[in-house]
């Protein structure tokens, strides 16, 4: 377990770091707009979570279970569909949060615009924490598979190049609507906390009841997947059904998890 948690740590720690280099850029670009940039930032977000959920946490996922024993597909289906469920029940919850304060007036549009924004994101970090996690407590679990070490390295990695766009993604849009350098700059940066915050709780938690473990990872990979389909690729399309920016940007994103996973692995 202790190697576990000293695997995550350094793991979620670099996801956090490149989410906060991210939204560093709002020091530097703060004049920029986003419209294509953003929608091919989002967009590579998702073809790395799409790779991710599929290589990193459902494979692994079916695998464990047939170790165990049982059928590979029982816990990858039953535990992807409930990770969708509970983002999506997390995320109507927010959606109503945000239009109640709509109606009572507690808020200005540009207020409520930037709370969703956060608020998304932020949820959107949750899994990706939780993943990053959960692989490495995997593979602690076998430590004699370097495989998985690999394995788990390659999620970090791909979760961290895509978290960079993601911390601009955040920080830009807020310093475009007025918000001070500054303070984008630090919600961009609190937008990524729950990821080491996540990681280090599962990983805690999964040392307790091993054989949760397939369920556990596909439960990250239906939240992530929930996360991309909801959000991350309509956000990245926009309005323009002419401009192919956005996917572009999930076919890179796909491309280059799938080589790390692939390769690394």
């Amino acid at each position: 377990m202790h190697q576990a948690l000293l695997w995550a740590a350094g793991g979620t720690a670099f996801i956090f770091l490149m989410t906060s280099l991210g939204s560093a850029m709002v020091f530097l670009f703060h004049n920029a707009k986003s419209g294509r940039a953003q929608r091919a930032f989002l967009g590579f977000a998702a073809g790395v979570m799409i790779a991710a959920s599929i290589w990193s946490l459902l494979i692994p996922a079916i695998e464990e279970a047939e170790a165990m024993g049982m059928p590979g597909w029982v816990p990858a289906a039953s535990g992807f569909v409930v990770g969708a469920l509970f983002l999506f029940g997390l995320d109507r919850l927010i959606s109503g949060l945000q239009l109640r304060s709509s109606i009572l007036g507690g808020s200005t549009a540009s207020q409520r615009r930037t709370t969703l924004l956060i608020s998304a994101l932020t949820i959107h970090n949750i899994p990706e924490g939780m993943a990053v996690g959960l692989a490495f407590a995997l593979a602690a679990q076998h430590a004699g598979s370097s495989a998985l070490y690999t394995s788990a390295i390659a999620l970090a990695l791909g979760i961290g190049i895509q978290n960079f766009p993601e911390g601009a993604a955040i920080s830009l849009p807020l310093r475009q609507e007025g918000m001070r350098a500054g303070r984008a700059f630090l919600l961009g940066v609190l937008s990524g906390t729950v990821e080491p915050v996540f990681g280090m709780l599962t990983v805690l938690t999964i040392a307790s009841v091993e054989s949760l473990m397939p369920w556990l990872l596909s439960f990250a990979a239906g939240a992530m997947m929930y996360v991309v389909v909801a959000e991350l690729i309509p956000e990245a399309h926009g309005e323009d059904r002419g401009d192919v920016t956005g996917t572009a940007g999930v076919m890179a994103g796909f491309l280059i998890m799938m080589i790390l996973d692939v390769a690394l692995g």
